[in-house]
């Protein structure tokens, strides 16, 4: 992924002062945390325990040293408050070059080279992968894996599996699947890997009771110990290894970002560096099943799969803008026009994800540091509720976040608190530390219907001149 020179410091200094004067009116939950070192990667895991006004939740990131200590795999928990709970002047009282109280570091995994991409097994939240600066994509029993303290001379923690089949880096690409435990990865060798790793997890693993439970289990990891089968070593030629189901040959550069179909774990789609969006089916052989082969007209960094509908994928890229593809309007010769192109950022794009809550809403991260929230349904409508958009912004951009300094590098929908989201920015100059983790959830009466809405603020008039004609 390409890096961007800084933008004037007094003019990014500018917008982050007015919109932290906004953050009372357009946040119903906001916290802001300090990172020591910059993270490239956020990601929400299982919830742990509801209370009444609070949720508390696992949350992976990242920890990108300078080579001083080591590079770490960080396992937190995470104090949700709920919506309409926190108040006005609470949301609006948060120090910027602080650590944030709802942050707690769980468990810290020394890593075997910096963390680019952490995933969630959806099979079982107690496995994780992670990508890093080797050919190696590394599983991990963050439940079984004992708790380290990075420190010059560390040793590197021993990963419970590793997949190997890349011959390079395998980059930014990685995802599991929703219906398997299978894992699919992309890299500078231009391959997309698949692997599965059913064989290697144990029954208890793949039962979905066992999945709810926040305790650690008895009896060691729930990944079973292999032999190596040979494929690449790299940092981590310690651990037990196995090789791929499938190496899928058709991206002319880097494979930047993989996704698989919602539905399916032989389906899957991957974007690159040579402006394609690829569509593979596993069941039907190693090549393209289609290719878009000018998909944006520069670099794609991310894509995504809409779960709740599959016809539909997105992808971002480093000519600033997402594009929307309707699958049935893809043939195998490669032709095939965006649904539509959402043109708001001012810089790459390098995350793009779906919404869990609502089939037409997704968000978008960029180096220009905003994290964009769109819905295609509103473009083209002639009317649209007063307050939702901003001023000559683009059609179907109803949300901004502008809480970073610097370029959001990732951000993760909450699927069990579905509006809020957890984004990551590598805004080190600014924040006297290695970059900023903000937590933040807009408030409902920006993305609620209209006629709901109006009916409570009508309610809220009422009950005022009610209280005033008393006193």
């Amino acid at each position: 992924m390409k890096d961007r020179g800084r933008g004037s410091q007094a003019s990014v200094d500018e917008r982050y002062t007015q919109w932290k004067s906004l953050v009372p009116i357009l946040y119903d939950w906001f916290a802001n945390h300090n990172l020591v070192w910059p993270s490239l990667s956020c990601r929400w895991g299982q919830q742990l325990e509801q209370a009444t006004y609070k949720t508390r939740q696992r949350l992976y990131l990242s920890e990108q040293t300078d080579g001083s200590v080591p590079n770490t795999l960080v396992i937190a928990n995470c104090e949700i408050v709920k919506p309409r709970v926190a108040a006005a002047e609470h949301i609006s009282q948060f120090n910027e070059e602080a650590r944030s109280p709802f942050v707690k570091k769980f468990k810290t995994i020394i890593h075997p080279g910096e963390v680019n991409r952490i995933r969630e097994l959806p099979q079982n939240n107690k496995i994780v992968a992670t990508h890093t600066d080797s050919p190696n994509v590394l599983i991990w029993d963050i439940e079984a894996q004992p708790n380290r303290h990075a420190v010059l001379g560390a040793a590197d923690s021993r990963p419970d599996l590793i997949l190997a089949g890349h011959q390079e880096n395998a980059e930014f690409a990685l995802a599991m699947s929703h219906t398997e435990p299978f894992v699919l990865s992309g890299g500078k060798d231009k391959l997309v890997v698949l692997w599965s790793i059913c064989d290697h997890i144990s029954t208890s693993a793949t039962d979905t009771s066992s999945t709810k439970s926040p305790g650690t289990p008895s009896g060691g990891s729930i990944l079973k110990q292999t032999s190596k089968t040979g494929g690449s070593s790299e940092k981590a030629a310690d651990g037990p290894s196995i090789g791929p189901r499938g190496v899928y040959q058709g991206h002319e550069d880097t494979v930047e970002d993989v996704q698989f179909c919602p539905s399916s774990s032989q389906v899957f789609c991957s974007v690159g560096d040579d402006s394609c969006l690829i569509l593979w089916d596993a069941r039907v052989g190693l090549t393209p099943s289609i290719k878009v082969e000018k998909a944006h007209n520069a670099d794609l960094h991310c894509v995504d799969w809409n779960p709740h509908d599959e016809n539909f994928i997105l992808t971002g890229s480093a000519d600033n803008s997402v594009h929307m593809f309707d699958c049935r309007n893809l043939t195998p010769g490669g032709v095939g026009s965006p649904v539509y192109k959402f043109e708001g950022h001012k810089a790459a794009v390098l995350c793009v994800q779906w919404s869990p809550d609502k089939v037409s809403v997704f968000g978008s991260a960029a180096e220009d540091g905003f994290v964009s929230v769109w819905d295609y349904e509103k473009v083209g409508k002639k009317k649209e509720r007063v307050g939702t958009r901003m001023p000559n912004s683009p059609p179907g951009l109803f949300f901004q976040h502008a809480g970073h300094r610097d370029k959001v590098v990732d951000f993760h929908w909450n699927a069990s608190d579905p509006w809020t989201i957890v984004s990551a920015s590598d805004d080190c100059g600014g924040t006297g530390g290695g970059g900023t983790l903000q937590i933040w959830r807009m408030s409902d009466l920006i993305y609620r219907p209209e006629e709901e809405v109006l009916a409570e603020l009508e309610n809220f008039k009422s009950h005022m001149l009610s209280c005033s004609s008393r006193s």
